[in-house]
């Protein structure tokens, strides 16, 4: 027996999630419409037929790209939502947790933001109310803060305000330069916890603040 030969379902996962990394690349630098099943199976080095032995159609590859990196913002929030974090902590680990996965996701999250409303009502219906989870969360982490935020009503509108800090950072931060995305997490969170004159500006690119 040969230990080293890798079972079909092994094969069969890599190929699959080789095809969505390459329709996520097409998606986001084309746009949904203007990528066909063909683009995609030029890019995987794979011939069309096998491309549909996967995925139905190209709703089917968005889909799977939407939902996944959705899914995946949601596991972040189980888990700081599994620690006993301080209400202030709590949401700085939100924060920390959302950047750390939006700088390996670029492509994924471009495509989640921008082309869902290309899907079918019940496949974007149902991706939406993942996403409405999320800022149920950062909510919810706001108002323990202030609770009183909550019967103002403007827990939500601080929320979007917050995902308008973070959710666009990968269209200009460069990947090479002296800010990396935890340093970038902790700079949303000092704006947002005190404003601007609360921003650290003694801090070393790439090393914890002290707080």
């Amino acid at each position: 027996m040969n230990r080293n030969k890798r079972a079909p379902s092994e094969v069969h996962n890599d190929q699959r999630t080789a095809i969505l990394a390459k329709s996520e690349a097409l998606f986001a630098g084309r746009g949904f419409p203007s990528t066909s099943m063909n683009d995609v199976a030029e890019a995987s080095g794979l011939s069309k037929a096998t491309i549909y032995h996967y995925f139905s159609d190209k709703e089917e590859l968005l889909q799977t790209i939407a939902e996944t990196h959705v899914s995946r913002l949601l596991a972040v929030v189980k888990l700081v939502e599994r620690e006993d974090y301080p209400p202030d902590e709590r949401l700085r680990q939100l924060i920390l947790g959302f950047m750390r996965e939006y700088e390996t996701a670029h492509d994924a999250h471009r495509v989640l933001t921008e082309d869902v409303r290309f899907l079918e009502s019940g496949a974007r219906a149902a991706i939406l109310a993942k996403e409405r989870k999320v800022v149920a969360a950062f909510a919810n982490a706001l108002a323990a803060i202030r609770p009183e935020l909550r019967s103002a009503k403007l827990d939500k509108p601080l929320t979007m305000f917050l995902f308008g800090m973070i959710n666009w950072m990968f269209t200009w931060v460069d990947a090479k330069g002296p800010l990396s995305y935890e340093d970038m997490a902790e700079l949303v969170t000092d704006l947002f916890f005190g404003g601007f004159s609360q921003v650290h500006h003694g801090r070393q690119p790439g090393k914890e603040n002290p707080k």
